[in-house]
């Protein structure tokens, strides 16, 4: 049993979190979400925590509180529209070279609703306090293939969602120097679901069985190769042969995290703002997973003699770290007309997602997930031009690097580095009001995967991946 129980320890909640930590294609790296404000959408977010009117600082680097004029309310929303196809198929097949029957998957990408929402206002004699509070979304995305495509052993659905709610305070020292801190709760929920291949499965455990049999017996090398291969023709007859008995597993896990952000930001004159921020990793430990299984009936009786206790209905723990990312950011204004910005942020991956290990409450053995993700770079230049007294023009590019890398990419991972270009408008019809809207498409090179399933199915093959991400926001002051 020591290939069923192999293929146990990877094919069931260690294959679905897997491929929920690792999903994303069309925002930041892997599944970090920068979509949290309007106005820095429309600049590819350079300036994100130093530029001058944008509430998101609450969040990102309560520091820069002191750029907000007075009390006010903003609420944003972002639609990120991404596609994921697998446009070209190069191999898919099982262990024996038989052909994986399925269709493409369809698109697995979606339209995606991003909101966030802040607020602001100063206190004390000097007004030289800040408290705000806001709502955002960090980390998620969802993919959706068809339940029998060519790729189902590797991933049919992927949902991770993850929303924040933060408190923030902040001290302006004096008008060139303020400090801030904020504290946020993090609320996060995972569904997954793929294949389990249980034909290739039993035949290969039975295959195994009667090959030790034999040798145990005093058989030859030789007699034991052709006991197995007489279990393998009884075990297709029997229905189980690569394909033919396949299964589905779905797994659901929540949590709840604390995380904090500091910050800093200096104004080294009136015209300039540099901005200093750092957000913890939060760690999720998931005591609550539960793992659901559709098995063929005629696996389940032979599973219940070969694999008793296992590919049942289970619960699970497992532990994520969400990763820290520090960052730097910079604005300055040459003039009524001109305000040019940049960012430059790391987000520390490694060694958050090195590995993570998976505790089944079932027979199953722990699983451990190798990740091997990279420390990732962002990078922007905007800006910004004044159009009118109610009317300014933005418009940015970025680069955004992944974390994974060809020799880890899934089919829930189609996920490389990026370009972005991104414009935007800002409308203030009077002084209590401010509309701002923003749009980027993303650039982006053909994605290859190359992967080998637990049963070792193969699939080769080319996507074709394609993210566009449109916002709108309104502040009002009060």
């Amino acid at each position: 049993m020591h290939y069923a129980h192999s293929f146990t320890r990877m094919s069931v909640l260690a294959l679905g979190i897997a491929g929920a930590l690792a999903c994303g294609q069309v925002h930041a790296a892997a599944f970090q979400l920068k979509e949290n404000s309007a106005k820095g959408l429309g600049r590819a977010f350079a300036g994100s925590t130093s530029a001058w009117g944008d509430a998101s600082v609450v969040a990102t680097n309560p520091a820069s509180m002191r750029l907000l004029d007075g009390r006010q309310f903003q609420a944003d929303l972002s639609a990120i529209s991404f596609s994921a196809k697998l446009d070209e198929v190069y191999s898919a097949r099982y262990a024996n070279g038989a052909p994986i029957n399925g269709g493409d998957g369809g698109d697995a990408g979606m339209i995606a609703p991003v909101p966030a929402a802040y607020f602001h206002t100063a206190f004390g004699e000097k007004e030289n306090m800040h408290f705000g509070m806001s709502l955002s979304v960090p980390f998620g995305f969802t993919t959706e293939y068809d339940k029998n495509w060519i790729g189902r052993y590797h991933g049919i659905k992927t949902d991770m969602k993850n929303i924040d709610l933060g408190a923030s305070f902040s001290y302006d020292v004096n008008p060139y120097v303020s400090f801030g801190a904020s504290v946020f709760v993090q609320h996060l929920t995972i569904e997954l679901s793929n294949a389990i291949d249980f034909g290739t499965a039993i035949n290969a455990s039975a295959q195994q069985r009667a090959a030790q049999t034999v040798l145990a017996g005093g058989g030859t090398p030789a007699m034991a190769q052709q006991a197995a291969q007489q279990a393998a023709l009884t075990m297709a007859q029997m229905g189980f042969s690569p394909g033919t008995a396949d299964g589905f597993m779905t797994v659901e896990g929540t949590d709840n995290a604390l995380g904090y952000v500091l910050g800093v930001t200096l104004s080294p004159s009136e015209n300039t703002n540099i901005a200093f921020a750092y957000r913890s990793k939060t760690e999720h430990k998931i005591n609550n997973g539960k793992a659901r299984f559709d098995v063929p009936a005629n696996a389940a009786a032979v599973l219940a003699q070969s694999a008793p206790g296992q590919y049942v209905d289970t619960s699970g723990k497992a532990t994520l770290t969400l990763p820290a990312v520090a960052s730097v950011s910079v604005t300055h204004r040459f003039n009524d007309k001109w305000t040019v910005m940049g960012d430059l942020s790391r987000t520390a991956w490694a060694p958050s997602f090195d590995s993570v290990t998976i505790d089944f409450a079932s027979n199953q053995a722990d699983a451990e997930l190798e990740f091997n993700y990279r420390d990732t770079t962002f990078a922007s230049i905007g800006a910004e031009y004044r159009l009118s007294d109610t009317v300014t023009l933005r418009g940015g590019l970025a680069y955004d690097e992944t974390p994974t890398t060809y020799a880890h990419r899934d089919v829930r991972v189609p996920d490389v580095t990026r370009k972005w270009l991104s414009f935007g408008i800002g409308w203030t019809p009077s002084e209590k009001v401010e509309y701002n809207f923003g749009y980027t498409h993303l650039f982006t090179n053909d994605p290859a995967v190359n992967l080998v399933s637990q049963t070792g199915s193969v699939l080769q093959g080319k996507y074709d991946v394609n993210g566009d991400v449109l916002a709108a926001s309104i502040n009002y002051k009060f």
